[in-house]
């Protein structure tokens, strides 16, 4: 089983986050300000023996690599952030390329998201635009793939490079795209190219039409669970914001407006009440319950979600979460995945999203525990990984 953890690189500083965040802006710096919301919230997140680290230094990243291995992690899934030829926090994964010791296999996922100030509310300030050019345009970026591509640590499958679209909805392009893409990809020496998107809305006839050109989706867990039209998680504004970004509704500058709008109502609303959390089992049955959405998708792994060190007393996600409950629904997500789906890949979020919650590295209270949960997890269902790199 190849358990496959998204990558979030912002734990260093760059020029642009100082400017729109403040001086010396990191995930770290939300991480540590987060107050708890009500009885039993765990925050602040402390990583254990105060490692705030910085990803600039390799020695973190071959630290990572190492521990994710030691405890049955295949893969690391970077996100990948590029604005027609514009990059930010490309550093940590050019590092990593550079340095053979970070010995993990990984592959890219393109958050192809526009930055915005959502996180305070200000949705309709656009921080980035996201444009996607032309062919020209295209080749550009698919070079800068390629020499990730041709790394003996590259994740493929089929004998093809793996490429994950983070929001495949609002790419007008997307077919021609990754037309271009496969030609370079063929005229690099390879067969193709193994194409990934990420879905996040469980009802397949609402899915994007740009979804069907991918070879594989993968489900975006928890929030797909949380999203369920089966289930009363959410009032109606926290519904509406999110069918937004589920299917797609925000395209570059549009709808930004009606979506800040959205956003202001659920703040008033939260003000006095926050009700956005959701328990852990609950969840986790939402997600094993699920059939397959579509051909060939992958299923989505978690441990939680508490997105509020970012959005504060607007802040959604999980609760009741602990390794023993961690531990018998990841046994269960391992079956299901062999019995149900047509690969053994699990994508999970995630390795380091600590100002979301999904963080597998540990922490003050649980240490190295829900790491153990996994080792233990996928040793006991005979499914702990080969590095193969195939």
């Amino acid at each position: 089983m190849k358990i496959i953890a998204f990558y979030l690189p912002q734990f260093h500083n760059i020029p642009e986050n100082d400017e729109w965040w403040g001086e010396g802006f990191t995930e770290w710096t939300n991480v540590k300000k987060a107050k708890p919301l009500f009885k039993g919230h765990e925050q602040p997140k402390i990583p254990l023996n105060n490692n705030y680290y910085n990803l600039l230094d390799d020695k973190v990243k071959i630290w990572q690599a190492n521990l994710a291995k030691k405890y049955g992690i295949y893969g690391f899934c970077y996100y990948h952030y590029w604005f027609n030829g514009k990059m930010l926090l490309e550093k940590p994964m050019e590092q990593m390329l550079a340095n053979k010791k970070v010995d993990i296999p990984f592959c890219i996922c393109w958050a192809n998201e526009a930055w915005s100030k959502r996180w305070v509310g200000e949705g309709r300030k656009v921080l980035i635009k996201q444009f996607y050019g032309k062919e020209k345009e295209w080749i550009e970026h698919y070079n800068y793939f390629s020499k990730f591509f041709k790394d003996e640590r590259y994740i493929f499958d089929n004998g093809m490079p793996v490429i994950v679209i983070y929001k495949p909805g609002i790419i007008p392009c997307m077919k021609d795209m990754l037309l271009c893409w496969e030609n370079c990809a063929k005229k690099d020496g390879f067969k193709g190219l193994t194409k990934m998107c990420v879905i996040n809305n469980p009802n397949s006839s609402k899915l994007d039409e740009n979804v069907y050109l991918f070879d594989y989706s993968i489900n975006w867990e928890p929030v797909m669970s949380m999203s369920s039209d089966k289930t009363s998680f959410f009032d109606p504004l926290k519904t509406l914001r999110r069918n937004f970004l589920n299917w797609g509704s925000i395209k570059t500058g549009i709808d930004l407006y009606q979506y800040s709008i959205i956003d202001k109502l659920r703040s008033m609303k939260n003000k006095k009440k926050n009700n956005s959390f959701v328990d852990f089992e609950t969840v986790a049955k939402t997600s094993l319950n699920r059939k397959p959405v579509l051909k060939n998708n992958i299923p989505g792994g978690f441990l939680r979600l508490d997105n509020s060190p970012r959005y504060g007393n607007n802040g959604s996600g999980t609760k009741n979460e602990n390794p023993e409950k961690f531990k018998k629904y990841l046994i269960d997500l391992i079956k299901n995945t062999k019995d149900v789906y047509e690969k053994d890949y699990i994508f999970f979020y995630a390795w380091n999203e600590w100002a979301e919650g999904g963080f597998l590295e540990p922490e003050t209270i649980h240490k190295m525990e829900y790491l153990e949960a996994i080792k233990e997890s996928l040793e006991l269902t005979g499914e702990f990984p080969k590095y193969d790199n195939v």
